[in-house]
């Protein structure tokens, strides 16, 4: 029988808890559900009217994985939904994750939270930019630091503050807070931004999407700006092998870091983390903080 299992009043069947999720660590769905529970005063804030995106992975990362940005089937009527015009289904609606009932909701789904870089209140007008450094084999998350380091300095030249990220995969995400812009004139800084990366760092970095130009590279990937794409949501689970969160990390750690093993956390460690840091993304929430688009 599924337990059905209160939460801030609403009732939800909570299924398959002792179902091993990541046969690597042996982690349980019971546990993942134990950590969203645990990180939802970190994680909830930058999920809040950011239209959501599932990319599920309810048989663990070697099952079948598949994204879906509707709501899924079984929606609770109290999970809130926002139109969100998209060019193949006009009347398109997606889930929107603004409590701890519905994050436990999305998180019995087992799936990592993607997010646009806009809110449903206003489609396709950025309030944060986002570079996602991918590191080509046999280039690592140690390579995307080196990378992550040129770029704050370059994003500081235009007024904007970096803030860094685990991708909880392989390399690291970088966000700025902006000021409401048209997605298309963020995307396009974006891309300027990872051409001038590429021409001064040739040896290290690639602009460009091709595989066969990425080993030994890191690829900054700028086109999850664009108003249709998302990116893995702050504390979000990873369908890895390991179920790695995507982690804020200090400036300091990213400068230190020699060895991609130090750049990998897994649910254990974000207490510590929380205690220790809080929320280190939390200036991207404060409107005084976003930067002007140049």
């Amino acid at each position: 029988m599924t337990p059905i299992t209160e939460v801030e009043g609403r009732r939800l069947a909570l299924s398959n808890l002792d179902k091993v999720i990541h046969p690597a660590t042996g982690t349980t769905k019971g546990e993942l559900l134990h950590y969203y529970a645990t990180a939802a005063p970190r994680l909830l804030p930058h999920l809040r009217d950011r239209p959501l995106s599932f990319l599920r992975y309810p048989d663990g990362p070697d099952g079948q994985l598949f994204f879906t940005k509707n709501p899924p089937p079984g929606t609770p009527d109290w999970v809130r939904v926002a139109p969100v015009p998209r060019s193949d289904d006009p009347g398109a609606h997606q889930v929107l994750v603004e409590d701890l009932p519905s994050l436990m909701w999305a998180a019995n789904l087992v799936a990592e939270l993607h997010t646009p870089q806009w809110r449903a209140a206003a489609p396709a007008i950025a309030d944060r930019l986002v570079l996602d450094l991918d590191p080509g084999a046999p280039a690592t998350v140690v390579d995307c630091c080196r990378v992550a380091l040129w770029l704050r300095e370059r994003l500081a030249a235009d007024g904007l503050e970096a803030y860094a990220k685990t991708s909880g995969a392989k390399g690291l995400h970088l966000y700025a807070a902006l000021e409401p812009a048209p997605s298309e004139r963020v995307s396009a800084y974006a891309r300027r931004l990872a051409r001038e990366a590429e021409a001064e760092l040739p040896g290290e970095v690639v602009h460009r999407m091709a595989k066969a130009l990425r080993p030994g590279k890191v690829f900054v990937d700028h086109s999850q700006n664009a108003a249709t794409k998302t990116t893995a949501a702050p504390y979000t689970l990873r369908a890895r092998r390991l179920p790695a969160v995507s982690a804020p990390v200090t400036w300091e750690e990213v400068g230190a870091c020699r060895d991609a093993e130090r750049l990998v956390f897994l649910p254990a460690d974000l207490p510590a983390r929380f205690e220790r840091y809080g929320d280190l993304l939390a200036p991207l929430l404060d409107p005084e903080r976003a930067g002007r688009l140049p």
